[in-house]
């Protein structure tokens, strides 16, 4: 028999998306797990205390690193060409009593030295909506969503 036990978690107005890709974590060892997708990525998952794994606060941050990267990557390679070099750092330490990330800090790095101060100012502009309008992480965290949980018990 299997007992199925729901938690609800609302921050937000609820929208219902259907994921592309189907998501899981297999538990692999004592605080350790495999995160994969149905396309075949892995990643490994654990505590801080083991080497080797991203936590899943750190996963939070590089997902949102990874979609700022993403969303300013058409303006900065429309303006800079395929070949440019850009990094984003992220950070943000969790607050342990309340366990939440507060606040989560990123920095684009991208050199525009080949471009006026006008042109880069510009292309700053045009950066900052895209990830702003597009990255679906960072937009996620700042509005919120609501976080359905679902047991089911063999």
């Amino acid at each position: 028999m299997t007992e199925t036990h729901s938690a609800t978690t609302e921050q937000s107005a609820t929208v219902h998306a259907t994921p592309a890709t189907e998501l899981w974590v297999e538990r692999t060892g004592v605080r350790r797990y495999t995160g994969k997708s149905s396309r075949g990525a892995e990643v490994l998952v654990g505590s801080e205390d083991v080497e080797g794994v991203f936590t899943p606060g750190e996963l939070l941050k590089i997902a949102l690193a990874a979609c700022t990267g993403m969303s300013s990557d058409r303006p900065l390679a429309r303006r800079l060409g395929d070949d440019y070099d850009a990094t984003v750092r992220v950070n943000g330490a969790a607050d342990r009593e309340n366990e939440r990330y507060p606040e989560l800090n990123e920095i684009l790095e991208v050199d525009l030295s080949e471009l006026d101060p006008e042109a880069a100012q510009r292309l700053l502009v045009v950066v900052e909506r895209a990830i702003d309008a597009v990255c679906t992480v960072g937009r996620t965290l700042k509005a919120g969503t609501t976080v359905n949980l679902t047991i089911d018990t063999e």
